[in-house]
């Protein structure tokens, strides 16, 4: 399965900045069809590793409801990482080798939950969202923490949540996936909207902080 990115991805800071601005116009904050308990069969989980100059992408699929890995693509090798950590400009780093992971998938996910940030961004295009629109697939941010925003502060049980809001507007939900540990910071990427993709990710935890997508796909991808 191979995508190709609407714009260059060698550019610089302030072009991806420009990109960006032009692509968050392109996300989708509403269901795609099918996204319920009946009509998913699949969910994808992204991560990378990256080790001095060179990463390493994996995407492993999931079957729904067991959340038993039914496929996986990684990068066969390390691939240099031009891009530089520029903090809002993530996808830009990891976006060429995930794209290349994803080509070598056989099974396309319904759904994909990404470690990182969906419309939970300064420009509200992070790397959930940026990827989303590029595959066209209904995509979830689910970070490990905040990027841009505020948030009351929320329980400690298990399940409960609380807005985020950045400069008036609702961007995501702060999560709690298990009682008593750090909560995790859902956001729409694509084709979802922000109360299905927070049940999503709760559906995807299994007694853990992170869903099972994401900690399947990190384990694949430290796997060098």
């Amino acid at each position: 399965m191979t995508h190709s990115a609407p714009h260059p991805w060698d550019v610089t800071p302030a072009e991806a900045v420009r990109i960006q601005e032009r692509l968050r116009d392109q996300v989708r904050p509403e269901n795609a069809p099918g996204l319920d308990e009946a009509g998913v069969r699949h969910v994808a989980g992204v991560d990378l590793s990256v080790r001095q100059d060179q990463c390493r992408a994996a995407v492993v699929v999931l079957s729904y409801p067991a959340l038993a890995p039914v496929d996986r693509s990684v990068t066969q090798r390390g691939r240099p990482v031009t891009f530089p950590y520029v903090p809002g400009l993530l996808s830009f780093r990891e976006g060429p080798a995930v794209l290349d992971a994803w080509a070598g998938l056989h099974t396309v996910p319904d759904l994909i939950i990404w470690d990182g940030q969906g419309v939970a961004h300064p420009r509200r295009l992070g790397i959930a969202a940026h990827l989303g629109v590029i595959l066209g697939i209904p995509s979830i941010g689910c970070a490990k923490s905040r990027l841009c925003g505020q948030h009351p502060e929320l329980d400690s049980a298990a399940g409960s949540t609380a807005p985020l809001w950045d400069q008036g507007e609702l961007v995501g939900q702060v999560v709690r996936t298990r009682t008593g540990v750090r909560p995790v910071f859902v956001s729409v990427g694509h084709l979802i909207d922000l109360d299905t993709a927070v049940r999503w990710v709760l559906a995807c935890c299994r007694g853990y902080r992170l869903p099972e997508t994401t900690r399947w796909a990190h384990r694949v991808a430290g796997e060098w």
